[in-house]
């Protein structure tokens, strides 16, 4: 047995589900939930199943209220309910529900991608405002206040004001396809993942270019922490952080922590301090305190790519899954 599952084996809670984990997130409470590949949704201690689409479950967030909401191939935005119990919320036809996201602070919103088209909805699943793209939302992200949700899409990203009737947002581009997004908490910047082995940003407001490039592969997880600071990224051997402070992070080099034997697949940043959690395509999962530049190992690698990323509200625990179906929450409370 590996060293390197030493915090997994003495402070974690692990399964092995036979399905892709889609997604992983932990609600308001606690309340942990996995997303499958085979349409299901896993809650809780017991990782009790629940049916929630006719196909696979693509994305997952938690729910405002209360456990989640899921958006799956069938077309259905769905909620599974802390006691298991599953809502349909909208049914958007044959398109895939891609992208799902929650803001739960004042005036709480739910969102979801389908194809071209952003749907803004109430907690009960009223669709408010239906923003269309010029192409296919591929992420989706709301600011720290939830005034604005960004939409990132094929040659950019749009931005667009909450509570606002205008069908024109400012006009963020950049050639190329832009496959994710993420908000500065300041929200004075925002910055996309693209195809093509790069990361693009724009100064908010003023839409001054940022492009962040040389990883070797594309980067497909992206996140700032807490204080703004960093911007932690997927795509390379380790996790790549770029500076946004003191005029970074454009000339500006980036810092790399955490070196694995692969590339790392999704990273996901603490939400009280400066850490970063990272999983690998080879099943490796550390944790990298960004400010002392320590690298904890939390879980080996052998068990299929991190797909699936997330800490809880609090910060005590993380969960994360792989495509070959292994699933584990590590309680980091107390270290």
């Amino acid at each position: 047995m590996s060293d390197l599952d030493e915090l997994l084996n003495k402070r974690g809670r692990s399964a092995q589900f036979g399905a892709y984990v889609t997604g992983v997130a932990f609600d308001a409470k606690g309340l942990l939930g996995f997303a499958l590949g085979d349409g299901t949704l896993r809650l809780g201690p017991d990782h009790a199943a629940v049916v929630a689409h006719d196909g696979a479950a693509l994305a997952m967030a938690a729910h405002p209220e209360g456990g989640f909401i899921t958006g799956g191939d069938d077309g259905r935005l769905m909620r599974a309910k802390p006691d298991g119990a599953i809502l349909e919320l909208q049914k958007f036809g044959s398109k895939w529900v891609e992208q799902v996201a929650a803001f739960a602070g004042k005036g709480p919103l739910l969102a979801a991608a389908v194809g071209k088209n952003l749907h803004l909805l109430s907690l009960a699943g009223e669709v408010l405002k239906t923003i269309a793209h010029p192409s296919t939302v591929t992420g989706i992200a709301f600011d720290a206040k939830g005034k604005r949700v960004a939409a990132s899409h094929y040659n950019g990203a749009s931005l667009w004001f909450t509570a606002s009737g205008s069908p024109v947002a400012p006009k963020l581009e950049w050639k190329g396809s832009h496959t994710g997004i993420a908000i500065h908490p300041a929200g004075d910047a925002l910055v996309t993942t693209m195809q093509e082995n790069a990361l693009h940003g724009w100064t908010l407001p003023g839409a001054k270019h940022m492009r962040m490039s040389g990883y070797p592969t594309k980067p497909e997880s992206l996140g700032f922490t807490k204080s703004g600071r960093w911007l932690a990224t997927a795509g390379a051997e380790s996790i790549v952080l770029w500076p946004f402070f003191g005029g970074g992070p454009m000339g500006k080099p980036p810092t790399e922590l955490g070196m694995g034997d692969g590339i790392v697949k999704r990273v996901a940043c603490h939400p009280q301090h400066e850490v970063v959690a990272a999983g690998f395509d080879t099943g490796l999962v550390l944790v990298a305190d960004v400010a002392r530049e320590r690298v904890l190992p939390v879980c080996a690698a052998g068990r299929g790519t991190v797909t699936a990323l997330a800490w809880s509200a609090d910060g005590g625990r993380l969960g994360f899954g792989t495509e070959q179906g292994f699933a584990a929450a590590v309680d980091f409370s107390g270290t």
